[in-house]
């Protein structure tokens, strides 16, 4: 594993640990806040954190940070275990932050014993205004100087719960001139009369996580938290933690950047408006960026590794093109997903020179990237759907597909000539008629004459119907968070970002089809199928086309 990771600072800095005798060995911990679901910016983390285990023989634990009980759920907990093992890691062990909330209560008393840590009776207000700007330095509250006694009375009384949810709170001695403003007497303990998927109704106090969060990797054996760079701030907080409660053998922390990635939003809260509001179908709609809407749309796990990986890991935060992430799916899906043919807006072929209730099958390779895979046989008959757009009557100098006069190729069948088509009183195509030269089987001319046009196929008589949804980007600018000169981030919306098609026309070797099967649909790009599929009618989502074909919508 580890000459598959490349080098980075990280490893640099567990080297060094390594190196000077600091740590013996590496664990690691993945610490998601189970109130959501994990998004394509957690698999980089997901990423760093279990890899690094993985390089260096080590362990990684997935905890789960459930100091909020008001916003977390044993659902979100599933989705997550669930997403993770998608991804292809495993943790040594499914750990909750509330496993070390004894731990953590005991770490706030040796602060007040110490003379660090007291109890405030400021209101949230109040202790915004007290903490002063980046510029201007903060004062101290006027309960500053209670005694160690009066905060241990104070403390204890909290926990019994005398008083009213946000009455009273503990906060950190530390200083309130800090240029660091998450060193300004920073609360780590609150009151929140809440029942806790876990605990129960035993706690009316809860740690805040910059507290809860150095304590649980430390009394957990974590020697290397790795977490995103907007933490580098709390950094000196999570170090003053540790050392004036007094550890041994403290956890470091490191930071990385996180994976900004364009034309995505990632906002749990916006992500929940877009769901609540019923603009998406849930969290697991394919248009979504959280890891279950991309395993829906057909996104593989290898290809997010491979996203992860060709990204790297950066001290900086930079922004990723989403098309790099497209490009991954389509290089992993082009290796492993069998080629068919679908039709996705069909009108009716005809060849008139083909015999009435003749049918033939053609043999053609399941995936030519991959010959292990065989072959599969395709019916051909006298009746065939081809794509609407591959006939136009007054065609353009440079359109190669089917126009009166102009002959084509069948894709592994035979080269056919147009000559002419069908219409309704209204003027719109019914059908398309043509002949065929019967010495072209296979998709050659043996005079060795050359056509320009390969276009697909289905059997009229042999297709089935399905459904197809075609997704594309939800959003048209780089930035949906940003909501400079619109009133709501929800103007950026894509209106073509999801266009259904319920008339399409499927050869009939997909049978037994189970949700989450890839295929190729020859020419139009990798589709896998929904959820939604039913015995009667499959239902497919386009997870990529062949080509990166999006253009920018301008507003």
């Amino acid at each position: 594993m580890e000459e598959n990771i490349s080098r980075n600072f990280i490893r640099e800095a567990i080297d060094t640990d390594l190196e000077t005798g600091r740590f013996d060995h590496v664990q690691t911990r993945f610490p998601p806040e189970p109130n959501g679901y994990l998004h394509i910016g957690h698999a980089k983390a997901i990423s760093i954190d279990f890899g690094m285990s993985e390089a260096y023989k080590g362990t990684c634990n997935l905890r789960f940070d459930d100091t909020n009980p008001t916003k977390e759920d044993t659902e979100y907990v599933d989705a997550i275990m669930e997403d993770i093992k998608w991804l292809g890691f495993k943790w040594d062990k499914v750990l909750y932050a509330s496993d070390y909330f004894d731990d953590i209560y005991e770490a706030a008393i040796t602060l007040i014993k110490k003379g660090k840590a007291y109890v405030c009776d400021l209101s949230p207000d109040e202790i915004r205004e007290y903490r002063g700007t980046l510029t201007t330095p903060g004062k101290n509250s006027p309960y500053r100087d209670r005694s160690v006694e009066e905060n241990l009375d104070l403390f204890e009384r909290m926990t019994k719960g005398e008083f009213a949810d946000g009455e009273k709170v503990l906060r950190a001695k530390i200083d309130m001139a800090s240029p660091n403003l998450n060193m300004r007497d920073p609360i780590i303990y609150r009151i929140l009369r809440a029942h806790h998927h876990r605990t129960g109704d035993k706690w009316l106090v809860y740690p805040m996580y910059d507290f809860a969060h150095p304590i649980s990797d430390t009394v957990e054996g974590v020697t290397h938290s790795l977490c995103s760079l907007e933490f580098e701030d709390h950094r000196p907080l999570y170090d003053w933690v540790l050392r004036e409660v007094g550890y041994e053998a403290p956890s470091r922390q490191i930071e990385f950047a996180r994976m900004n990635l364009n034309y995505t939003l990632t906002s749990k809260r916006r992500c929940l408006r877009l769901v609540n509001d019923n603009i998406v179908t849930g969290w697991d709609d394919p248009r979504m960026s959280t890891l279950c809407g991309m395993r829906r749309r057909g996104y593989t796990p290898e290809a997010i590794r491979d996203f992860c990986e060709r990204i790297g890991v950066a001290k900086a935060n930079s922004v990723i093109d989403f098309a790099l992430l497209v490009a991954c799916v389509r290089e992993d899906l082009n290796k492993r997903a069998p080629r068919v043919m679908a039709v996705l807006r069909p009108i009716k072929l005809i060849i008139d020179n083909y015999p009435e209730g003749q049918v033939e099958q053609i043999e053609v390779e399941v995936n030519p990237e991959n010959p292990e895979l065989g072959t599969r046989l395709v019916e051909f008959s006298r009746e065939l759907y081809i794509e609407e757009d591959d006939f136009m009557e007054d065609a353009p100098k440079k359109y190669f597909r089917l126009s009166p006069g102009r002959e084509v190729r069948l894709k592994g069948a035979y080269y056919v000539t147009c000559t002419g088509c069908d219409k309704d009183e209204n003027g719109n195509v019914t059908a398309v008629h043509c002949t065929y030269d019967p010495e072209t089987r296979g998709g050659d001319a043996p005079d060795g004459r050359k056509v320009k046009g390969t276009i697909h196929f289905v059997s009229a008589a042999h297709a089935g119907d399905a459904e197809v949804r075609l997704y594309d980007r939800l959003f048209t600018v780089e930035n949906p968070s940003d909501e400079t000169g619109v009133k709501d981030f929800t103007e950026n919306l894509n209106p073509d970002s999801m266009v259904v098609l319920d008339n399409v026309k499927i050869e009939n070797t997909m049978t037994g089809l189970k949700t989450g099967d890839t295929f190729q649909f020859l020419r139009l790009g990798y589709f896998c199928v929904d959820p939604d599929t039913t015995p009667e009618k499959p239902v497919f989502n386009r997870t990529v086309a062949l080509k990166d074909s999006w253009k920018k919508i301008n507003k």
